[in-house]
């Protein structure tokens, strides 16, 4: 037995009477979306641009704030990575280096381009913190002294012991 099945021409039986229903019902479908909607509905449907703003002739003018000073202070992070940070914004001011290895086998490595870091610190910077290269920091004790050595080479105590 063969069956033939052919598109038609034209919207499904099923399709033309929902498509009425919903025309003859608009009214009762609109309130009831309204209702439970909280009345967003009928924004939605239709959207009212909101009003311009009426011009007063006064012209105001803002001006910006005074720029603050960073406030520098040194953060470890919990991804291992150690920046000197602004204290107001929390932005970051310099990349230092970095957390490496697992466990009581945890140092601190320089940003450096021999440390594998494409953005090195600065010259000045590195100077300061060469012989920190390679220094065994075990557990939280150690980052937290790690954190206060920086500060203090770099003149940043001020700000490290407001933090605490």
């Amino acid at each position: 037995m063969v069956h033939i099945i052919s598109k038609r021409d034209g919207p499904y039986r099923e399709e033309a009477a929902a498509k009425d229903f919903i025309q003859k019902n608009r009214t009762k479908i609109d309130a009831v979306a309204n209702h439970l909607t909280g009345g967003r509905w009928q924004e939605l449907r239709n959207p009212t641009p909101p009003p311009q703003p009426q011009p007063s002739g006064k012209l105001w003018y803002t001006p910006p704030g005074r720029p603050r000073e960073a406030e520098p202070y040194v953060r470890i992070s919990l991804n291992g990575r150690i920046v000197i940070a602004d204290l107001a914004s929390g932005r970051q001011l310099h990349f230092v280096g970095e957390m490496r290895g697992k466990g009581q086998s945890r140092y601190f490595a320089l940003a450096t381009r021999e440390n594998g870091l494409f953005d090195p610190l600065d010259e000045e910077i590195r100077k300061v913190l060469a012989d920190l290269e390679g220094v065994i920091v075990p557990d939280e004790s150690s980052e937290q002294r790690l954190e206060q050595i920086i500060s203090g080479r770099l003149g940043l105590d001020a700000v490290a012991k407001s933090t605490e």
